[in-house]
């Protein structure tokens, strides 16, 4: 499960982390960051915020995100048990890519670096490293800015700390996974990002009935993300009644307009071998996913 937007906007909706570490392990949660300049010091810091212009409120990635998983990251190095990590993967969507900005966040993963999955830095990007496994993953995204600061300023031998998006060849959503990402994976690029519209043409707002033509569409993007060796994400699958979007902060373009078409788009993304299934109903995906029994009564309890 993957926590769409997990950060408060507006000072609204602060418990979004809470509600996501509730609904289980393992889980990604996603934070989107901007470079804010208050205007009376002068003094610009990273916040977490959908998107400018920022009102100084919002709270630091470190504030929000990294000592609220604390307890639960000590935790798992106490016990030791690495072949259930990462626990936790955090997806960074930069709103903004300043220099001082991608800058800062590494130092912020340094102060942290014991807690987050790394592999080395060596002159060829194309040879792609073993993971040395820690609670925690971090993933960002395709710019190659964000590749400047994360991958080639990384000393060779040193240890890479994030891990970026693969570029995609976006002009025609539907077009064959081959054309969609033409590269395999790198020591660097070890991850797809995908919107619905990938899957079923025009996305969630038109979609129709899930198809067999539909279903094999989407098996067919996932083994070609597992055969070039990334994994694979597809946002944001949704479905709520109307009046729900505005009490809880979500998006009309991601809501397929029931929990019954939602959830036969998540069976079919969890039967496919998706690796991450981002959603902003982090209780229900989470449950759901981890539920062999998915009677009408199970489905109920999810969305109440």
């Amino acid at each position: 499960m993957d926590a769409h937007n997990c950060y408060p906007y507006d000072g609204r909706w602060a418990d979004r982390i809470q509600r996501a570490l509730s609904a289980g392990f393992p889980l990604a949660i996603e934070q989107d960051l901007l470079w804010y300049t208050d205007k009376t010091t002068g003094q610009s810091r990273s916040i977490v915020s959908h998107g400018p212009p920022g009102h100084g409120s919002e709270p630091s990635m470190k504030q929000y995100f990294f000592e609220r998983i604390r307890p639960i990251v000590e935790q798992a190095l106490r016990n030791g048990n690495a072949g259930t990590w990462p626990l936790i993967t955090l997806n960074l969507d930069f709103k903004s890519n300043e220099a001082e900005h991608l800058a800062s966040v590494w130092t912020l993963l340094d102060e942290y670096q014991g807690w987050l999955c790394s592999a080395t830095r060596t002159s060829n990007i194309s040879q792609m490293e073993p993971l040395d496994m820690k609670p925690v993953l971090v993933l960002t995204g395709d710019s190659d800015a964000q590749q400047q600061t994360f991958y080639e300023s990384v000393p060779i031998g040193a240890r890479l700390r994030v891990f970026g998006a693969a570029h995609v060849d976006d002009k025609n959503p539907m077009a064959a996974p081959d054309v969609l990402v033409a590269h395999p994976a790198n020591n660097y690029r070890r991850w797809w990002n995908n919107s619905w519209d990938v899957v079923e043409r025009g996305g969630q707002r038109k979609a129709g009935a899930w198809t067999p033509k539909d279903d094999a569409r989407l098996k067919a993007l996932v083994e070609h993300a597992h055969k070039n060796k990334y994994w694979i994400r597809f946002y944001t699958l949704d479905g709520c009644r109307e009046a729900d979007l505005q009490r809880n902060g979500w998006f009309r373009e991601y809501n397929f307009g029931s929990r019954e078409a939602v959830m036969e788009r998540w069976g079919a993304a969890q039967a496919a071998g998706a690796d991450y299934i981002a959603t902003d109903q982090y209780e229900a995906l989470g449950a759901f996913l981890k539920r062999s029994d998915r009677s009408h009564g199970v489905v109920d309890d999810l969305f109440r």
